[in-house]
């Protein structure tokens, strides 16, 4: 909802380094920044350097380089990804995946080169469907790379319906890696 705004740039950290680094970049920035921090990611932990450091708004980053799919996610999903990714690995699907960290402005030249690498993007995004994330970066690939796909840009988001108040019901609501992991395999697996 936040990206929509014209002016405002919004983040969303998936490491403990980029958060620090995203933080300190937003406080520095001239223009009004959005934090988003996902509560998925609280029990994170990594390295952080305690100088200070920033880590660049706008520029997103490749967690593991692949040719056979691009996985573009943000925040928590980029992690479920890698996750996927590595499950994918022994299927002999080898998966890129990219870590949008911002997104607005997005890396819209990270995306674009990646999938003319792979000819095949799965935009994966803790949003819903419709008018979310995912629908942004498959707008953004089809208006520009439509001829270098392989087979149809896959989104895999929440269900258009409200989020669950139930534990129950929440394993099927909510993306985790093993429902990144089969929809890649549907989409890929014959192919590869």
């Amino acid at each position: 909802m936040f990206s929509h705004v014209p002016g405002l740039k919004v983040v969303m950290p998936a490491t403990p380094h980029d958060a620090k680094g995203l933080m300190v970049a937003a406080i520095k920035d001239d223009n009004p920044v959005d934090f988003v921090d996902d509560r998925w990611l609280y029990d994170t932990e990594g390295d952080v350097p305690e100088e200070l450091y920033s880590v660049p708004i706008g520029k997103g980053a490749i967690r593991k380089e692949g040719k056979d799919v691009s996985m573009i996610a943000s925040s928590f999903m980029a992690g479920e990804s890698l996750k996927a990714a590595s499950e994918l690995g022994k299927c002999g699907i080898d998966a890129e995946v990219l870590d949008l960290r911002t997104v607005k402005p997005l890396d819209v030249g990270m995306i674009l080169k990646s999938v003319e690498k792979t000819g095949r993007a799965v935009v994966v995004d803790s949003g819903w469907k419709t008018c979310g994330l995912a629908a942004e970066v498959s707008a953004i690939i089809a208006e520009n790379d439509i001829r270098v796909l392989k087979s149809p840009i896959r989104r895999i988001t929440l269900p258009d319906i409200p989020a669950p108040a139930g534990r129950s019901l929440e394993s099927k609501y909510y993306v985790k890696h093993p429902g990144i992991v089969d929809a890649v395999v549907k989409l890929v697996g014959a192919q590869v």
